[in-house]
């Protein structure tokens, strides 16, 4: 069972995945827009995850007897000016979801919530991932940096990276 504490911040964290796979969607778009059609697929993909994030987070409150709640979601913004500032955007956004996962670890703890705390301990692992790639983009950006060729060349990269995560 539950503590009210670690429900409450567990339906804080729904609705953080929640608008994370916005922000992601926002992307997907806005690149499309741009002609990148690689950058919007992996985007597309990674608003999916976000939702299987959710989803995985809305089950457990409500397998251990909390009340998993669909709250209304703040909108991403829709312009992101270049890829860099983009792709620095998604860095500082994940950057923000990891601090908001070790909070929520730490409230479990308080509360000893080993069960929960248990189960979280798979987002502290996804977090160290989705920071590293989001890391690991930003760089080959700045080495890109405005060269339209190089651009063309990371937007097929990661349009196939994508379509081997998809296995198509």
């Amino acid at each position: 069972m539950l503590s009210k504490k670690v429900e409450v911040a567990l339906n804080e964290q729904i609705k953080l995945e929640a608008e994370s796979s916005q922000v992601y969607l926002s992307m997907a778009s806005w690149a499309e827009k741009q002609g990148f059609e690689g950058v919007a697929s992996f985007m597309y993909a990674h608003s999916d995850e976000e939702r299987m994030h959710m989803l995985k987070l809305f089950k457990f409150v409500n397998e251990r007897g909390g009340h998993a709640k669909v709250s209304t979601l703040n909108a991403p913004p829709s312009s992101f000016g270049s890829f860099k500032e983009m792709f620095q955007t998604l860095f500082d956004h994940e950057v923000m979801v990891s601090k908001k996962i070790n909070d929520l670890v730490d409230i479990t703890l308080t509360e000893k919530d080993y069960a929960t705390n248990n189960f979280l301990q798979w987002y502290v692992s996804e977090q160290i991932e989705e920071e590293a790639l989001a890391r690991n983009i930003l760089d080959k950006i700045n080495l890109i940096g405005d060269d339209k060729g190089g651009l063309y060349l990371f937007d097929n990269d990661v349009k196939i990276l994508t379509t081997v995560d998809e296995g198509i």
